[in-house]
This record gives C-alpha cells, structure tokens and sequence, in this order.
C-alpha cells in the first residue's frame, strides 16, 4: 500500500499506487492489462463509443482551429474517441495495453499501436506529438505522476493533452465492484492538478462532469447517455449545482450527489525564443 495509510488515500490525501515499488507497480500492471476488454469492451461493435457529446462539450471545442498531424490516444482501445477530429489528423497512435483491439485505420487515417511500459516511460522520442487524448485511462495506472511527465515530454511546443478521469474514489479498492477493474481507484481533484502543474502543463479549462443521476435518465435517450448534448448540457447544470460536494470517499447517498469526474485540457508552453547573442 506504499508509505501511507489507507486513510490518507480515502480521504483523497494521497493518490493510491503513485508511491508503489517497480514490483507493485508491474503487479497492477499485469492485472489491468486485459480487464477492461474483459469487462465487455471487446465484444462492442468496433464504431462504438458512448461520449462524443461530453468530449465535445468539455475538450474539443477548446481545440485551436488547426491540423495535429500526430496524435496520441492514451488507452483508447479502438480510437474511435478521436472520430470527430480524424478531418485534421494524419496519423493516430495508441498506446494500449490490451491485445484486443486489433484497428488498422479509422476512416483512412492509419492507426498505430504501441504496447506502454508497466514503468509509464513512453518508447517515443521527445516532442513526437501534436495533441494527446486521454479518457478514462489514468484511473487505471498506479503510476500517474510518471505517465502525466511523459505525456508532457513527448508533446511538441504548444501541443494539447485533453483527460478527462474520475475525481472520487469509485468505491474501496480492496474489495471486488461490480462493473469495475480489480485496480482502477479515481484521482483526488487537487492531487492530480497539483501533478499536471508540476508536469509543466498550463491548465487552459477544467471542466466537473458526470453527475450520478444522468445516467437513470438512459430511458429517455436513444442511445449512449452521454452522446445526447441535452443529456451533457443537464450534466453540466447540475455538475455545477453539486461542485461544493468535494469529498473523494463517498459513504453514503447525499455524498454520491456530485460530478464524479473532471475534464481538463492541457497546454504544453511555447518555447521561447533563444536570446539572441551580441
């Protein structure tokens, strides 16, 4: 369990597996490596995927009206998160553990797998990189402080990593979940902007989202929830409403009542210009 108690990582003191040994940390690896295929991922339609309203609404509006010929998809199984951008991308690499999403190409632009290090050290040089996605995958990696370095290491000047990741606790960890991973444990909100600052990122938008009760209103919408914009815009509302409810390690009802997850996009500084010598 690393250095701290376990208070300290319900309380959202300290985030859990970001102080593991290199043996815990490549024991967690082993057990997410294939668990969110397992859960059901694999066996969805290969053009299936349920937030490109929410990913609309809370990153790629932010996105400057401009091509990123290169861009990283942090655990994005088939890719098809990065469909509404593929207009402006040349080329898509996806770092992804599981074996069990085998994509050539999404509508012609070529897709690139690579297999990531249970270490979080990316195998790509520096500034390799125009923009990088990231939904819903550092919940699952014990070491987030290293991925979160690395991703800013291998973005280009001015380059954009758009995340979005659970801000509560998803529950304890220690015991098995229902429809979740053996692993996976939500970022306590002020820890992982503490660690994105401390990457060298700027933070451009931070957006609280995912509010419980939206996904009871499935009846309502065809299709996935969080595809419907009015679905998103209610989302909003009241993820708005409930932002004071802050606490990481929910116990009961009235503490649930809150955005459980957080969307931020990221901007990697402009180099300046070397002085010019006299």
């Amino acid at each position: 369990m690393g250095y701290h108690t376990l208070d300290e990582y319900l309380q959202g003191k300290k985030l859990y597996g970001d102080d593991f040994s290199p043996e815990e940390i490549e024991q967690w690896f082993k057990d997410e490596e294939e668990a969110y295929a397992n859960l059901g991922a694999k066996d969805r339609p290969q053009n299936y995927y349920g937030a490109h309203a929410l990913n609309h609404a809370h990153s790629f509006r932010y996105l400057p009206p401009r091509r990123f010929p290169s861009v990283l998809s942090l655990g994005g199984a088939t890719g098809e998160e990065l469909r509404p951008l593929l207009s402006r991308v040349e080329k898509i690499t996806i770092l992804e553990p599981s074996q069990a999403f085998p994509v050539k190409a999404i509508a012609g632009v070529p897709v690139e797998y690579v297999k990531p290090r249970s270490s979080g050290i990316m195998p790509f040089r520096d500034e390799s990189f125009d923009l990088a996605t990231c939904f819903g995958c550092l919940h699952h990696v014990p070491n987030v402080s290293t991925v979160v370095r690395e991703l800013f290491r291998c973005l280009r000047s001015s380059g954009i990593a758009l995340i979005r990741e659970p801000i509560v606790s998803m529950g304890d960890w220690r015991r098995e979940r229902a429809g979740l991973t053996k692993r996976e444990r939500g970022l306590p909100l002020p820890i992982f902007r503490a660690i994105v600052r401390s990457a060298g990122f700027t933070i451009v938008k931070e957006t609280r989202c995912v509010f419980p009760l939206i996904s009871r209103l499935r009846f309502i919408f065809r299709g996935p929830i969080y595809n419907s914009a009015a679905a998103v815009y209610a989302d909003d509302i009241l993820s708005r409403l409930f932002a004071w409810n802050d606490r990481y390690h929910c116990v009961n009802p009235f503490q649930k009542l809150k955005p459980t997850a957080a969307a931020f996009v990221l901007q990697k500084p402009e180099k300046a210009d070397p002085v010019e010598q006299r």
